[in-house]
């Protein structure tokens, strides 16, 4: 797939990573692609280039937003219309100094950015774990859980199936207004990698009682 990667922070230059080891065809979309940061980004993701976010989106089968949270609504208006098009909003709407979520419990950062870009296609994923496990979710008991969200039924399904090119065992977790579960889950996991000092090469599995 030829996949538009909206961000060249960590977290889409991870998933950028894994994506072109994957075989895909990777974009960053930036502001200035002649910036630091951009070229780093595409330094750290061999085989990935870089445009202004209007033209990395055009064509894309696949749009993953990768900003800062508050950054997101501006990103997605600098890529122009997004009729139908699949956007992957790996966002969580995190408060300064990681104290909580600023959005919750009645409604969720992804259901913000769906209302923001209403003819698009909004799919909640790779939003529940640190950039490390993005780049690779790989570990000795297997690949680790990803969950996904979404309204939208055949996006979803394109979804799950790059999340599982990349390397996870992916949960459907029903309706993108589900991602009021799975953000707070993302602050659990930065709760545990920070403040409870677990580091970031950790993550969470999906065992079954059955297994063995």
């Amino acid at each position: 797939m030829r996949i538009a990667i909206i961000g060249t922070g960590n977290v889409g230059t991870a998933l950028a990573r894994n994506a072109t080891r994957a075989g895909h065809d990777v974009v960053f979309g930036a502001r200035d692609p002649q910036s630091d940061k951009a070229i780093s980004a595409t330094a750290a993701a061999p085989g990935t280039t870089v445009a202004v976010i209007a033209n990395a989106v055009r064509g894309a089968d696949v749009v993953i937003l990768a900003t800062p949270y508050d950054a997101a609504t501006d990103a997605l208006d600098a890529a122009g219309p997004l009729d139908g098009v699949i956007v992957v909003d790996c966002t969580n709407p995190i408060t300064p100094g990681l104290g909580g979520l600023s959005v919750g419990t009645t409604s969720s950062g992804a259901e913000v950015v769906a209302a923001h870009v209403p003819t698009a296609k909004v799919v909640k994923a790779f939003n529940t774990t640190g950039a490390e496990n993005l780049a690779d979710p790989t570990y000795p008991g297997g690949p680790i859980v990803l969950p996904v969200c979404g309204d939208d039924a055949d996006a979803k399904q394109v979804v799950t199936g790059l999340a599982h090119d990349l390397g996870f065992e992916v949960v459907d977790v029903g309706p993108l207004a589900s991602a009021r579960y799975t953000e707070p889950f993302a602050m659990l996991w930065i709760s545990l990698a920070i403040r409870s000092g677990l580091g970031r090469d950790y993550a969470f599995r999906l065992v079954h009682r059955s297994e063995g």
